[in-house]
Protein backbone atom coordinates (compact mmCIF):
# COMPACT_ATOMS: atom_id res chain seq x y z
CA UNK A 1 0.00 0.00 0.00
CA UNK A 2 1.32 3.26 -1.06
CA UNK A 3 1.07 6.06 1.45
CA UNK A 4 3.05 9.72 1.87
CA UNK A 5 3.67 9.03 4.86
CA UNK A 6 5.92 6.62 6.94
CA UNK A 7 6.32 3.80 9.38
CA UNK A 8 7.11 6.18 12.26
CA UNK A 9 3.95 8.35 12.09
CA UNK A 10 1.73 5.25 11.54
CA UNK A 11 3.00 3.79 14.62
CA UNK A 12 2.63 7.12 16.17
CA UNK A 13 -0.68 7.76 15.23
CA UNK A 14 -1.99 3.99 15.72
CA UNK A 15 -0.15 4.25 19.54
CA UNK A 16 -1.81 7.80 20.74
CA UNK A 17 -4.80 6.82 18.91
CA UNK A 18 -5.09 3.84 21.03
CA UNK A 19 -4.09 5.79 24.25
CA UNK A 20 -6.79 8.27 23.99
CA UNK A 21 -9.78 5.52 23.52
CA UNK A 22 -8.49 3.14 26.63
CA UNK A 23 -7.83 5.87 28.33
CA UNK A 24 -11.69 7.51 27.03
CA UNK A 25 -12.90 3.96 27.69
CA UNK A 26 -11.64 3.53 31.42
CA UNK A 27 -12.71 7.20 32.58
CA UNK A 28 -16.63 6.00 31.60
CA UNK A 29 -16.66 3.09 33.40
CA UNK A 30 -14.71 5.09 36.60
CA UNK A 31 -17.77 7.85 35.93
CA UNK A 32 -20.14 4.80 36.19
CA UNK A 33 -18.18 3.74 39.89
CA UNK A 34 -18.70 7.20 40.71
CA UNK A 35 -15.04 7.96 40.60
CA UNK A 36 -15.67 10.92 38.55
CA UNK A 37 -18.23 13.43 38.96
CA UNK A 38 -19.84 15.93 37.12
CA UNK A 39 -20.11 16.91 33.45
CA UNK A 40 -18.05 14.44 31.38
CA UNK A 41 -17.97 14.39 27.29
CA UNK A 42 -15.72 11.67 26.02
CA UNK A 43 -13.86 11.57 22.36
CA UNK A 44 -14.33 8.41 21.60
CA UNK A 45 -14.84 8.11 17.73
CA UNK A 46 -12.59 11.58 17.15
CA UNK A 47 -8.96 10.25 17.84
CA UNK A 48 -7.77 10.97 14.61
CA UNK A 49 -7.95 14.22 14.44
CA UNK A 50 -6.15 14.62 17.61
CA UNK A 51 -3.57 12.68 15.96
CA UNK A 52 -3.32 14.23 12.63
CA UNK A 53 -2.91 17.08 14.27
CA UNK A 54 0.09 16.36 16.39
CA UNK A 55 2.29 15.31 13.58
CA UNK A 56 1.39 18.57 11.87
CA UNK A 57 2.60 20.88 14.28
CA UNK A 58 5.33 22.33 16.86
CA UNK A 59 5.69 22.17 20.28
CA UNK A 60 5.20 25.55 20.99
CA UNK A 61 2.14 26.15 19.00
CA UNK A 62 -1.42 26.77 20.82
CA UNK A 63 -3.93 24.45 21.26
CA UNK A 64 -7.83 25.60 22.76
CA UNK A 65 -10.78 23.51 22.97
CA UNK A 66 -14.46 23.44 24.03
CA UNK A 67 -14.90 20.81 26.70
CA UNK A 68 -14.54 17.60 24.98
CA UNK A 69 -11.00 18.12 26.12
CA UNK A 70 -9.85 14.81 26.80
CA UNK A 71 -8.28 13.87 23.75
CA UNK A 72 -6.44 16.87 22.84
CA UNK A 73 -5.15 17.60 26.00
CA UNK A 74 -3.26 14.07 26.44
CA UNK A 75 -2.34 14.54 22.88
CA UNK A 76 -0.53 17.79 23.46
CA UNK A 77 1.13 16.40 26.00
CA UNK A 78 -0.30 16.54 29.63
CA UNK A 79 -0.01 13.62 31.04
CA UNK A 80 -2.66 10.37 31.49
CA UNK A 81 -1.85 10.81 35.22
CA UNK A 82 -2.47 14.74 35.22
CA UNK A 83 -5.81 14.15 33.53
CA UNK A 84 -6.87 11.20 35.62
CA UNK A 85 -6.07 13.25 38.51
CA UNK A 86 -8.04 16.02 37.49
CA UNK A 87 -11.07 13.90 36.49
CA UNK A 88 -11.08 12.85 40.09
CA UNK A 89 -10.81 15.99 41.58
CA UNK A 90 -7.56 15.29 43.39
CA UNK A 91 -4.48 18.17 43.80
CA UNK A 92 -2.29 16.87 41.67
CA UNK A 93 -4.54 17.32 38.44
CA UNK A 94 -3.72 19.31 35.47
CA UNK A 95 -6.04 22.30 37.21
CA UNK A 96 -5.48 21.42 40.62
CA UNK A 97 -8.57 19.42 40.98
CA UNK A 98 -10.61 22.59 40.30
CA UNK A 99 -10.74 21.94 37.04
CA UNK A 100 -12.72 19.10 36.49
CA UNK A 101 -13.45 16.85 33.04
CA UNK A 102 -14.27 20.57 31.19
CA UNK A 103 -11.28 22.42 32.51
CA UNK A 104 -8.16 20.56 31.36
CA UNK A 105 -4.98 23.19 31.07
CA UNK A 106 -1.10 23.20 30.83
CA UNK A 107 0.46 26.83 30.01
CA UNK A 108 3.40 24.77 29.80
CA UNK A 109 2.49 22.52 26.93
CA UNK A 110 0.31 25.27 25.54
CA UNK A 111 -2.80 23.76 26.25
CA UNK A 112 -5.21 26.54 27.10
CA UNK A 113 -8.49 24.94 27.94
CA UNK A 114 -11.31 22.98 28.07
CA UNK A 115 -14.08 25.78 28.30
CA UNK A 116 -17.76 25.13 29.59
CA UNK A 117 -18.94 28.26 28.14
CA UNK A 118 -20.08 27.15 24.18
CA UNK A 119 -18.06 28.94 21.87
CA UNK A 120 -16.56 31.34 24.55
CA UNK A 121 -13.12 29.55 23.25
CA UNK A 122 -13.66 31.03 20.07
CA UNK A 123 -12.70 34.34 21.10
CA UNK A 124 -10.11 33.27 23.51
CA UNK A 125 -8.53 31.21 21.00
CA UNK A 126 -7.89 34.48 18.81
CA UNK A 127 -7.18 36.90 21.68
CA UNK A 128 -3.88 33.92 21.96
CA UNK A 129 -3.13 34.57 18.46
CA UNK A 130 -3.25 37.99 18.74
CA UNK A 131 -0.75 38.04 21.14
CA UNK A 132 1.45 36.19 19.11
CA UNK A 133 1.34 38.01 15.98
CA UNK A 134 2.07 41.38 18.53
CA UNK A 135 4.83 39.71 19.93
CA UNK A 136 6.21 39.07 15.83
CA UNK A 137 6.67 34.94 16.49
CA UNK A 138 5.78 32.38 14.05
CA UNK A 139 3.26 30.36 16.00
CA UNK A 140 0.18 29.03 15.16
CA UNK A 141 -3.29 28.79 17.38
CA UNK A 142 -5.45 25.85 16.89
CA UNK A 143 -8.77 26.98 18.15
CA UNK A 144 -11.10 23.65 18.25
CA UNK A 145 -14.83 23.92 18.24
CA UNK A 146 -17.83 22.03 17.82
CA UNK A 147 -20.94 22.07 15.14
CA UNK A 148 -23.37 23.80 17.97
CA UNK A 149 -20.54 26.59 18.74
CA UNK A 150 -20.66 27.30 15.09
CA UNK A 151 -24.08 28.89 15.68
CA UNK A 152 -22.84 31.36 18.52
CA UNK A 153 -22.67 35.00 17.56
CA UNK A 154 -19.21 34.82 19.46
CA UNK A 155 -18.46 32.93 16.14
CA UNK A 156 -18.58 35.93 13.46
CA UNK A 157 -17.50 38.31 15.72
CA UNK A 158 -14.27 36.53 15.77
CA UNK A 159 -14.02 35.39 12.32
CA UNK A 160 -14.46 39.02 11.68
CA UNK A 161 -11.42 40.51 13.45
CA UNK A 162 -8.77 37.55 12.65
CA UNK A 163 -9.74 37.89 9.01
CA UNK A 164 -9.47 41.97 9.67
CA UNK A 165 -6.37 41.53 11.57
CA UNK A 166 -4.78 38.59 9.66
CA UNK A 167 -4.34 36.64 12.86
CA UNK A 168 -2.50 33.40 12.58
CA UNK A 169 -5.25 31.13 13.82
CA UNK A 170 -6.21 28.19 12.80
CA UNK A 171 -10.39 27.83 13.86
CA UNK A 172 -11.68 24.38 13.39
CA UNK A 173 -14.76 23.06 13.83
CA UNK A 174 -15.28 19.34 14.96
CA UNK A 175 -18.33 18.02 13.13
CA UNK A 176 -19.53 15.13 15.10
CA UNK A 177 -23.13 15.79 13.65
CA UNK A 178 -24.65 16.70 16.91
CA UNK A 179 -24.89 19.19 18.92
CA UNK A 180 -26.46 17.74 22.18
CA UNK A 181 -28.72 15.75 20.58
CA UNK A 182 -29.87 17.78 17.90
CA UNK A 183 -28.59 17.12 14.29
CA UNK A 184 -27.15 20.30 12.21
CA UNK A 185 -30.08 19.67 10.18
CA UNK A 186 -32.19 20.89 12.35
CA UNK A 187 -30.25 23.82 13.40
CA UNK A 188 -29.39 25.63 10.02
CA UNK A 189 -29.95 25.79 6.13
CA UNK A 190 -26.18 25.59 5.61
CA UNK A 191 -24.78 22.43 6.38
CA UNK A 192 -21.33 22.80 4.75
CA UNK A 193 -19.74 24.59 7.99
CA UNK A 194 -16.67 25.54 6.68
CA UNK A 195 -18.83 27.64 3.70
CA UNK A 196 -19.09 30.34 6.95
CA UNK A 197 -15.76 31.52 6.30
CA UNK A 198 -16.65 32.66 2.84
CA UNK A 199 -18.55 35.26 3.82
CA UNK A 200 -15.46 36.59 5.61
CA UNK A 201 -12.57 35.76 2.78
CA UNK A 202 -11.36 33.46 4.80
CA UNK A 203 -10.29 30.11 3.62
CA UNK A 204 -12.34 27.37 4.57
CA UNK A 205 -12.41 23.70 3.68
CA UNK A 206 -14.32 20.01 4.21
CA UNK A 207 -11.65 17.41 5.82
CA UNK A 208 -12.61 13.88 6.57
CA UNK A 209 -12.16 13.82 10.45
CA UNK A 210 -11.58 9.93 10.12
CA UNK A 211 -8.35 9.30 8.40
CA UNK A 212 -4.93 10.97 10.08
CA UNK A 213 -3.92 11.48 6.50
CA UNK A 214 -6.40 13.86 6.05
CA UNK A 215 -6.71 15.70 9.31
CA UNK A 216 -2.56 16.14 9.05
CA UNK A 217 -2.62 17.41 5.28
CA UNK A 218 -5.16 20.07 6.02
CA UNK A 219 -3.85 21.06 9.63
CA UNK A 220 -0.13 21.08 7.72
CA UNK A 221 -1.38 23.64 4.84
CA UNK A 222 -3.20 25.72 7.58
CA UNK A 223 -0.63 26.26 9.81
CA UNK A 224 2.23 26.93 7.18
CA UNK A 225 -0.24 29.58 6.07
CA UNK A 226 -0.20 31.20 9.78
CA UNK A 227 2.96 31.15 10.13
CA UNK A 228 3.70 33.19 7.07
CA UNK A 229 1.76 35.84 7.62
CA UNK A 230 -1.20 34.59 5.43
CA UNK A 231 -3.94 34.82 8.29
CA UNK A 232 -6.59 32.46 9.45
CA UNK A 233 -8.25 29.60 7.99
CA UNK A 234 -10.94 27.89 8.93
CA UNK A 235 -11.41 24.21 8.69
CA UNK A 236 -14.11 21.66 8.97
CA UNK A 237 -13.54 18.07 10.13
CA UNK A 238 -16.31 15.85 9.67
CA UNK A 239 -15.65 13.06 12.44
CA UNK A 240 -18.59 11.24 14.73
CA UNK A 241 -18.42 10.33 18.36
CA UNK A 242 -19.42 6.57 19.06
CA UNK A 243 -20.67 7.45 22.75
CA UNK A 244 -23.71 10.12 23.51
CA UNK A 245 -22.70 13.57 24.09
CA UNK A 246 -21.98 13.29 27.92
CA UNK A 247 -22.59 10.33 29.83
CA UNK A 248 -25.60 11.29 30.53
CA UNK A 249 -27.37 11.15 26.88
CA UNK A 250 -28.13 7.56 26.09
CA UNK A 251 -28.03 8.85 21.96
CA UNK A 252 -31.25 7.37 21.08
CA UNK A 253 -31.56 10.12 18.36
CA UNK A 254 -28.97 8.26 16.41
CA UNK A 255 -29.65 4.87 14.45
CA UNK A 256 -27.86 1.73 14.99
CA UNK A 257 -27.37 1.41 11.75
CA UNK A 258 -25.87 4.93 11.56
CA UNK A 259 -22.95 4.03 14.35
CA UNK A 260 -21.91 0.99 12.65
CA UNK A 261 -21.46 2.74 9.46
CA UNK A 262 -18.85 4.93 11.23
CA UNK A 263 -17.11 2.28 13.32
CA UNK A 264 -16.57 0.71 9.84
CA UNK A 265 -14.06 3.62 9.26
CA UNK A 266 -12.37 3.30 12.90
CA UNK A 267 -9.45 5.40 12.20
CA UNK A 268 -7.29 3.20 15.18
CA UNK A 269 -8.33 -0.35 12.89
CA UNK A 270 -7.33 1.73 9.43
CA UNK A 271 -4.15 3.04 11.10
CA UNK A 272 -3.29 -0.51 12.39
CA UNK A 273 -4.09 -2.13 8.90
CA UNK A 274 -1.77 0.06 6.78
CA UNK A 275 0.87 -0.88 9.52
CA UNK A 276 0.52 -5.02 9.00
CA UNK A 277 -0.22 -4.49 5.15
CA UNK A 278 3.50 -2.69 5.10
CA UNK A 279 4.65 -5.12 7.27
CA UNK A 280 6.02 -2.16 9.48
CA UNK A 281 5.07 -3.72 13.19
CA UNK A 282 5.00 -7.66 13.90
CA UNK A 283 2.16 -9.11 15.92
CA UNK A 284 4.25 -8.92 19.38
CA UNK A 285 5.33 -5.39 18.32
CA UNK A 286 1.87 -3.96 18.11
CA UNK A 287 0.78 -6.35 21.20
CA UNK A 288 3.14 -4.68 23.04
CA UNK A 289 2.09 -1.32 22.17
CA UNK A 290 -1.18 -2.31 23.45
CA UNK A 291 0.33 -4.06 26.35
CA UNK A 292 2.44 -0.31 27.34
CA UNK A 293 -1.23 1.83 26.22
CA UNK A 294 -2.88 -0.51 28.73
CA UNK A 295 -0.09 -0.03 31.77
CA UNK A 296 -0.04 4.06 31.15
CA UNK A 297 -4.18 3.97 32.14
CA UNK A 298 -4.35 1.43 34.37
CA UNK A 299 -1.18 3.61 36.03
CA UNK A 300 -2.90 6.97 35.94
CA UNK A 301 -6.17 5.50 37.54
CA UNK A 302 -3.98 4.34 40.64
CA UNK A 303 -2.12 7.81 40.65
CA UNK A 304 -5.22 9.51 41.13
CA UNK A 305 -6.63 7.46 43.33
CA UNK A 306 -3.31 7.95 45.54
CA UNK A 307 -3.48 11.83 45.07
CA UNK A 308 -4.55 14.21 47.78
CA UNK A 309 -7.25 16.34 47.73
CA UNK A 310 -7.12 19.76 47.45
CA UNK A 311 -6.78 21.29 50.54
CA UNK A 312 -9.13 24.19 51.50
CA UNK A 313 -6.79 27.25 51.35
CA UNK A 314 -6.85 26.34 47.76
CA UNK A 315 -10.09 27.70 47.24
CA UNK A 316 -9.82 31.36 46.26
CA UNK A 317 -6.59 30.77 44.75
CA UNK A 318 -6.23 31.19 40.85
CA UNK A 319 -9.09 33.42 40.64
CA UNK A 320 -7.74 37.05 40.23
CA UNK A 321 -4.40 37.64 38.61
CA UNK A 322 -2.17 39.66 40.70
CA UNK A 323 -2.90 43.01 40.69
CA UNK A 324 0.15 44.87 39.22
CA UNK A 325 -2.12 47.92 38.80
CA UNK A 326 -1.17 50.87 41.23
CA UNK A 327 -4.66 53.06 40.96
CA UNK A 328 -6.36 50.10 40.85
CA UNK A 329 -7.33 49.66 44.67
CA UNK A 330 -8.76 46.72 46.55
Amino acid sequence: MQTPFGKETYLYWYEIMLLLRRFEEKTGQLYGMQKIRGFCHLYIGQEAVAAGMMTAIRDDDNVITAYRDHGLAIAKGITPNECMAELYGKATGCSKGKGGSMHFFNAEKRFFGGHGIVGGQIGLGAGIAFADSYNNNDRATLCFFGDGAARQGMLHETFNMAVLWQLPVVFICENNYYAMGTSVERTSKVLDIYTLADAYGMPGDSVDGMSCEEVHKAIDRAVRRAREKGGPTFLEIKTYRYRGHSMSDPAKYRTKEELEEYKEKDPINTALKTIMDNGWATEQEIEAINEKVRAQVEESVQFAEDSPWPDDSELYKDIYAENDYPYITD
